[in-house]
């Protein structure tokens, strides 16, 4: 059975460990082994730990997904959504998602990107209410996509 929590300071190692094997499949689709979410450390995501509320999902003690946000504005940004290759496709993803879009449930607009490659992603979001708002060019390599959601309060 899945438990979706807040996380704790001591599971930063474990959610960089799940983020690096994650992302492998995107820096495969982009041929960019140095996107921040392979580049990010333990450390890093420690100094950050005050400023979001981060969750994970677990199964058996084991950390299989997780996500991060944080409110700036009235703006909820939601990032780095994860969810163990093994267990993708089984509803973790769409529930981490949407509790953490209840954590923020006093937040305007929930913003969140991904690549422009990345279409499954894309789906994925569009299926949750989310609608593309623009586009940040990174590098020749690297368009992100950005989507939003206005919350219904």
């Amino acid at each position: 059975m899945i438990e979706i929590s807040s996380a704790e300071i001591q599971d930063c190692d474990e959610i960089i460990q799940l983020q690096r094997l994650a992302y492998e499949s995107e820096a495969k689709l982009y041929q960019d082994w140095t996107i921040p979410p392979l580049r990010q450390t333990t450390a890093v995501l420690q100094q950050e730990f005050p400023q979001l509320i981060i969750l994970k999902a677990t199964h058996a003690g084991k950390i299989v997904g997780s996500v991060r946000a944080q409110l700036i504005n009235g703006i909820c940004h939601i990032g780095r959504l994860i969810v163990h290759p093994d267990f993708q496709k089984q509803g973790i993803g769409s529930a981490l998602l949407r509790k953490i879009e209840q954590a923020f449930d006093q937040a305007k607009t929930y913003e969140l990107f991904t690549g422009s490659k990345s279409e499954s992603n894309i789906r994925f979001y569009q299926a949750h209410g989310y609608h593309m708002s623009h586009i940040k060019n990174i590098s020749d390599r690297l368009e992100l996509i950005y989507l939003s959601k206005t919350n219904k309060l």
